[in-house]
């Protein structure tokens, strides 16, 4: 088990609060090993003080990593990796999944690897619902796969 409350990181971390602007930028230069992308003192400490942690501590699992890969490319609308997201609250292959929106009805099959909503490809039901609606949606809230917090209280 590791130590979260490491002196020498924590002193470290509260150094950042001194330096200033150049400073924290020869740090990110030296941490980062990149030229700092900006002169933003509330980002370069907040960078900074991740990479000593993440350094220390370490960073994200590799599973972690190839989930939020995966989010990016779902939200840039690229497909710049082949991960597929398999999640648990998904229904059985082939199940089709209804949905009523402003009197149109919505007919979502569920794929091995995501979603098909009128013959295209999604990765999430999330997507499917804001394309549907056009305002961002809990997927599995909107087709009735994850209940209310409200309702279910």
């Amino acid at each position: 088990m590791q130590d979260n409350d490491d002196p020498q990181v924590l002193a470290r971390l509260a150094s950042l609060k001194q330096m200033s602007v150049t400073e924290l930028k020869a740090q990110w230069q030296a941490l980062i090993g990149s030229e700092a992308p900006n002169n933003s003192r509330s980002f370069l400490e907040l960078r900074i003080a991740y990479r000593i942690q993440e350094l220390t501590y370490g960073g994200p699992s590799k599973p972690v990593v190839r989930l939020l890969d995966s989010l990016a490319d779902e939200v840039d609308g690229k497909k710049v990796r082949r991960s597929v997201i398999s999640d648990p609250r998904n229904p059985v292959i082939g199940t089709r999944l209804v949905r009523e929106w402003d009197g149109a009805e919505h007919i979502i099959t569920v794929l091995r690897d995501g979603f098909d909503w009128q013959g295209r490809r999604y990765k999430s039901l999330s997507a499917i619902a804001r394309n549907i609606t056009g305002t961002q949606w809990n997927g599995y809230r909107f087709f009735g796969l994850r209940a209310n917090k409200r309702t279910a209280a």
